[in-house]
Protein backbone atom coordinates (compact mmCIF):
# COMPACT_ATOMS: atom_id res chain seq x y z
CA UNK A 1 0.00 0.00 0.00
CA UNK A 2 1.08 3.53 -0.73
CA UNK A 3 0.15 5.88 2.08
CA UNK A 4 -0.31 9.51 1.18
CA UNK A 5 -1.44 12.22 3.57
CA UNK A 6 -2.96 15.26 1.89
CA UNK A 7 -3.41 18.08 4.43
CA UNK A 8 -7.05 18.93 5.16
CA UNK A 9 -8.13 16.51 2.42
CA UNK A 10 -7.50 12.85 3.29
CA UNK A 11 -5.02 10.19 4.29
CA UNK A 12 -5.14 7.52 1.63
CA UNK A 13 -3.85 3.95 1.39
CA UNK A 14 -3.55 3.48 -2.38
CA UNK A 15 -3.05 0.03 -3.84
CA UNK A 16 -4.65 -0.07 -7.31
CA UNK A 17 -4.45 2.07 -10.43
CA UNK A 18 -7.40 1.48 -12.76
CA UNK A 19 -6.81 2.80 -16.27
CA UNK A 20 -9.31 3.33 -19.05
CA UNK A 21 -7.76 2.25 -22.34
CA UNK A 22 -8.85 4.10 -25.49
CA UNK A 23 -8.41 7.85 -25.29
CA UNK A 24 -6.63 7.59 -21.95
CA UNK A 25 -3.55 5.37 -22.35
CA UNK A 26 -4.02 4.38 -25.99
CA UNK A 27 -4.73 6.20 -29.23
CA UNK A 28 -6.73 4.37 -31.87
CA UNK A 29 -6.14 1.08 -30.04
CA UNK A 30 -2.36 1.51 -29.79
CA UNK A 31 -0.84 1.73 -26.31
CA UNK A 32 1.55 4.66 -25.96
CA UNK A 33 5.20 3.67 -25.45
CA UNK A 34 5.56 6.25 -22.68
CA UNK A 35 2.68 4.58 -20.85
CA UNK A 36 4.32 1.15 -21.10
CA UNK A 37 7.41 2.56 -19.40
CA UNK A 38 5.36 4.25 -16.67
CA UNK A 39 3.27 1.12 -16.05
CA UNK A 40 6.42 -0.96 -15.64
CA UNK A 41 7.69 1.49 -13.03
CA UNK A 42 4.37 1.91 -11.22
CA UNK A 43 3.74 -1.85 -11.11
CA UNK A 44 6.54 -2.04 -8.53
CA UNK A 45 4.32 -0.16 -6.06
CA UNK A 46 0.75 -0.60 -7.33
CA UNK A 47 -1.46 -3.26 -8.88
CA UNK A 48 -2.27 -1.93 -12.36
CA UNK A 49 -5.61 -2.64 -14.03
CA UNK A 50 -6.70 -1.80 -17.57
CA UNK A 51 -10.47 -1.67 -18.03
CA UNK A 52 -11.88 -1.40 -21.52
CA UNK A 53 -14.56 -2.35 -24.01
CA UNK A 54 -11.61 -3.06 -26.34
CA UNK A 55 -13.19 -1.20 -29.24
CA UNK A 56 -10.24 -1.95 -31.54
CA UNK A 57 -9.67 -5.52 -30.34
CA UNK A 58 -6.03 -4.71 -29.62
CA UNK A 59 -5.62 -4.39 -25.86
CA UNK A 60 -4.46 -7.95 -25.10
CA UNK A 61 -1.71 -7.81 -27.73
CA UNK A 62 -0.72 -4.25 -26.82
CA UNK A 63 -0.37 -5.04 -23.11
CA UNK A 64 0.95 -8.62 -23.26
CA UNK A 65 4.39 -7.72 -21.85
CA UNK A 66 3.05 -5.62 -18.99
CA UNK A 67 2.34 -6.65 -15.41
CA UNK A 68 -1.35 -5.70 -15.43
CA UNK A 69 -4.77 -7.16 -14.80
CA UNK A 70 -6.96 -6.80 -17.88
CA UNK A 71 -10.72 -6.35 -17.53
CA UNK A 72 -12.73 -6.46 -20.75
CA UNK A 73 -16.16 -4.95 -20.22
CA UNK A 74 -18.97 -7.34 -20.98
CA UNK A 75 -22.20 -5.57 -20.08
CA UNK A 76 -24.17 -3.03 -22.06
CA UNK A 77 -23.74 -0.54 -19.18
CA UNK A 78 -20.02 0.27 -19.22
CA UNK A 79 -20.31 3.27 -16.91
CA UNK A 80 -21.73 1.15 -14.08
CA UNK A 81 -19.51 -1.83 -14.84
CA UNK A 82 -16.39 0.31 -14.44
CA UNK A 83 -17.63 1.68 -11.10
CA UNK A 84 -18.56 -1.82 -9.94
CA UNK A 85 -15.06 -3.06 -10.76
CA UNK A 86 -13.56 -0.35 -8.56
CA UNK A 87 -15.90 -1.26 -5.72
CA UNK A 88 -14.86 -4.92 -6.02
CA UNK A 89 -11.23 -3.85 -5.60
CA UNK A 90 -12.06 -1.49 -2.75
CA UNK A 91 -12.63 1.95 -4.25
CA UNK A 92 -10.99 3.65 -1.26
CA UNK A 93 -7.66 2.10 -2.31
CA UNK A 94 -7.98 2.96 -6.02
CA UNK A 95 -6.79 5.66 -8.32
CA UNK A 96 -9.07 5.82 -11.38
CA UNK A 97 -7.84 7.43 -14.58
CA UNK A 98 -10.05 8.08 -17.62
CA UNK A 99 -11.39 10.55 -20.13
CA UNK A 100 -14.81 9.42 -21.33
CA UNK A 101 -18.41 9.79 -20.27
CA UNK A 102 -18.34 6.12 -19.30
CA UNK A 103 -15.55 6.88 -16.80
CA UNK A 104 -17.65 9.29 -14.75
CA UNK A 105 -18.75 6.88 -12.00
CA UNK A 106 -15.32 5.26 -11.85
CA UNK A 107 -13.69 8.66 -11.30
CA UNK A 108 -16.26 9.60 -8.66
CA UNK A 109 -15.85 6.28 -6.83
CA UNK A 110 -12.06 6.23 -6.73
CA UNK A 111 -10.10 7.58 -3.78
CA UNK A 112 -8.43 9.78 -6.40
CA UNK A 113 -10.08 10.26 -9.79
CA UNK A 114 -7.87 11.71 -12.51
CA UNK A 115 -9.35 12.94 -15.79
CA UNK A 116 -7.02 13.06 -18.78
CA UNK A 117 -7.64 15.47 -21.62
CA UNK A 118 -5.24 14.00 -24.21
CA UNK A 119 -5.57 14.05 -27.99
CA UNK A 120 -9.09 12.58 -27.87
CA UNK A 121 -10.26 15.25 -25.46
CA UNK A 122 -12.14 14.70 -22.22
CA UNK A 123 -15.88 14.39 -21.70
CA UNK A 124 -17.24 17.17 -19.53
CA UNK A 125 -18.87 14.64 -17.18
CA UNK A 126 -15.50 12.91 -16.63
CA UNK A 127 -13.84 16.25 -15.99
CA UNK A 128 -16.47 17.26 -13.43
CA UNK A 129 -16.28 13.87 -11.68
CA UNK A 130 -12.50 13.96 -11.24
CA UNK A 131 -10.39 15.18 -8.32
CA UNK A 132 -7.55 16.19 -10.63
CA UNK A 133 -7.40 16.92 -14.36
CA UNK A 134 -4.20 16.45 -16.37
CA UNK A 135 -3.41 17.53 -19.91
CA UNK A 136 -1.98 14.11 -20.81
CA UNK A 137 -1.62 10.58 -19.44
CA UNK A 138 2.10 11.02 -18.86
CA UNK A 139 1.40 13.86 -16.40
CA UNK A 140 -1.28 11.80 -14.65
CA UNK A 141 1.02 8.80 -14.18
CA UNK A 142 3.86 11.02 -13.04
CA UNK A 143 1.65 12.34 -10.22
CA UNK A 144 1.67 8.82 -8.81
CA UNK A 145 5.45 8.69 -8.97
CA UNK A 146 5.95 12.19 -7.55
CA UNK A 147 3.24 12.30 -4.89
CA UNK A 148 4.16 15.76 -3.61
CA UNK A 149 2.63 17.15 -6.79
CA UNK A 150 -0.66 15.49 -5.91
CA UNK A 151 -0.44 16.86 -2.38
CA UNK A 152 0.17 20.36 -3.72
CA UNK A 153 -2.88 20.11 -5.97
CA UNK A 154 -5.36 18.60 -3.50
CA UNK A 155 -4.45 20.14 -0.13
CA UNK A 156 -6.94 22.56 1.34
Amino acid sequence: MNKITIPNYATLQLQHIVLDYNGTIAEDGILKESVKIAINELSKSFTIHIITADTFGSVAKQSEDLKITLKILSSSEHTQEKADYLHELGAESCVGIGNGNNDKKMLQSAAIGIAVIGSEGCATQALLASDITCKCIEDALELLQKKRRMIATLRK
